[in-house]
């Protein structure tokens, strides 16, 4: 090694200070946009409450953006029987979800006094119309041709969840995928009406039965695991969103006319990939 090429292979010596001198913005803020995201706050009263509940609520969004996208990057190499990259996008989903989970920690505690000091300042708002969210739950194979009616108002975003109902959910391409390796997934279930709600079928819950009941290192077994590591989750998001609401306003009406805790728990009463966790009473 010459000296110029191992003076360029050297590490910057400790109290050598980072560049700070750059023609136009910084290249951090050209990536990220930070300066952006930080005008993106806007409280309406003077509740200190309220920036936090924006925040966690913004937050919380940007978290559903990504696991939308691991989630259809799983659905779509599932198509293509890419079961390895189907596999690392759920485990990144994984790890995203967790993080969106723990959001509600600035939240979770809010008294009634404190969520009623800056409750009227978003009015009619309602985490129900989040359409990021809508796109979770579609690809979770929740659909719901109403839902999307919430969004006429805004014509790309309402062309997207058109198209997310359309589309087959994560979950019937997993059905799908293991049709094509031979398993006895029904015809119905696979040629199913993709724009309704999956619901619960006996014959499915068989074919997860199969895959449990058999050798323990089988890739379906392993994909089975993480896709109920992902409804567990789900499930405990819901809860959380449950306990939280809860603890904020008892059982008063919520906003953006929902019925508020008593919708929740009927959202949290919903099942995630529900044959993966019947078929186990069979096992």
């Amino acid at each position: 090694m010459t000296e110029q090429t191992s003076a360029l292979a050297a590490p910057p010596a400790a109290d050598e200070a980072p560049q700070v001198q750059f023609e136009g913005t910084t290249p951090y803020e050209d990536y990220v946009h930070a300066s952006l995201l930080s005008t993106l706050q806007r409280p309406l009263s003077n509740d200190p409450g309220e920036m936090a509940f924006i925040v966690t609520t913004q937050v919380m969004e940007l978290w559903f953006t990504l696991i939308v996208y691991e989630w259809r990057t799983a659905r779509d190499a599932l198509l293509k029987d890419d079961l390895e990259q189907a596999m690392d996008a759920l485990r990144r989903s994984r790890r995203s979800h967790q993080a969106l989970n723990d959001s509600w920690t600035p939240l979770a505690a809010l008294t009634p006094a404190q969520f009623n000091g800056f409750r009227a300042a978003f009015g009619e708002a309602s985490g129900f119309q989040s359409a990021q969210y809508r796109h979770m739950e579609f690809l979770l194979a929740d659909k719901s041709r109403s839902m999307v009616q919430a969004h006429r108002g805004h014509p790309a975003v309402y062309a997207e969840l058109e198209e997310a109902l359309a589309e087959p959910s994560l979950y019937d391409e997993v059905l799908r995928f293991l049709y094509r390796r031979g398993l006895p997934v029904p015809e119905h279930v696979v040629e199913r009406d993709v724009t309704e709600a999956y619901q619960p079928d006996s014959w499915v819950e068989e074919v997860w039965r199969q895959i449990y009941a058999g050798p323990q290192d089988d890739p379906l077994v392993r994909l089975g695991e993480e896709l109920t590591e992902v409804a567990e989750l789900v499930l405990r998001w819901r809860s959380d969103h449950l306990l939280a609401t809860r603890r904020a306003m008892g059982a008063k009406a919520g906003s953006g006319g929902s019925p508020g805790v008593a919708w929740l728990e009927k959202r949290a009463q919903r099942s995630v990939f529900p044959e993966l966790w019947t078929a186990r009473s069979y096992v």
